[in-house]
C-alpha cells in the first residue's frame, strides 16, 4: 500500500478550539481517521491507552502540562509519530530535550503550508516505523525458531546419543521429507521427549 492510500489515526491534543478547527481542514476523513481531539494531557493519556494512534499532534502549552514529557514518552514507548507545536521562543530549549527521542517540533505560530509539510514528514516516518516493526518481528520469530530447533537438537543428543551434526541433519531431513518447517519437527521432538 502506497503512502497516498494509507489512512492514519490521529490524536490531537489542544486546549485551543481555534487550532482544532484550523487543523480539521488539513486532516480530511479519507486520509486521517479516526481523529480524536482532547484538550489536556490527562485525557490524552486515557485516549492513548484505549487505542494505538499513528500520529499524536500536541499543541503546547496545555492546561495541565507542557506536553513535552508526554511527547517523549509516546514517541519512545509506542510506534507513534509525535508532532509538538511550541511557542517559537521555547523551540530551541524544547528541541534539546525532544530531538533525540524522535519528536517532530514546529514553532508557533506556524503556517498552513508548514503544517501540511509536517504531516507529510510524519507519514514518511510512520511508514519507516511500520517497516522496522515488521523486520523486528520477523527477526524475533527467526530467533524463537532457532531456540526451539536447538532445544530439540539437545534432546536428540541426550536421549538418542547423537552428536550435534547428526541431530541437526536428522531435524533437517525430517523437515525436507515431510515438507514441513524445521520448527514443526523440533516441536514434535520436544513434545515426544517431555
Amino acid at each position: 500500500m502506497g503512502l497516498k492510500e494509507r489512512v492514519y489515526s490521529v490524536l490531537v491534543v489542544s486546549a485551543s478550539e481555534r487550532f482544532g478547527g484550523a487543523l480539521s481542514s488539513l486532516l480530511p476523513p479519507g486520509k486521517y481517521q479516526p481523529v480524536c481531539r482532547v484538550s489536556n494531557i490527562s485525557a490524552a493519556k486515557r485516549a492513548a491507552t484505549e487505542r494505538e494512534y499513528d500520529f499524536v499532534i500536541l499543541h503546547a502549552p496545555l492546561p495541565d502540562a507542557s506536553g513535552v514529557r508526554f511527547a517523549i514518552d509516546t514517541s519512545c514507548e509506542r510506534e507513534t509519530v509525535v508532532l509538538l507545536l511550541v511557542p517559537a521562543q521555547l523551540q530551541a530549549e524544547i528541541s534539546d530535550k525532544t530531538a533525540e527521542h524522535g519528536v517532530f517540533l514546529l514553532p508557533l505560530p506556524t503556517s498552513r503550508a508548514a503544517m501540511a509539510l509536517a504531516l507529510g514528514f510524519m507519514g514518511s516516518a510512520r511508514e519507516r516505523l511500520r517497516k522496522s516493526s515488521t523486520k523486528a518481528l520477523t527477526l524475533e520469530e527467526k530467533m524463537a525458531e532457532i531456540r526451539i530447533v536447538n532445544r530439540a537438537k539437545w534432546l536428540l543428543i541426550a536421549e538418542r546419543n547423537m552428536d550435534e551434526p547428526q541431530a541437526h541433519r536428522y531435524i533437517e531431513k525430517q523437515a525436507m521429507d515431510r515438507c514441513v518447517p524445521k520448527k514443526t519437527v523440533a516441536e514434535e521432538i520436544i513434545q515426544a521427549h517431555s
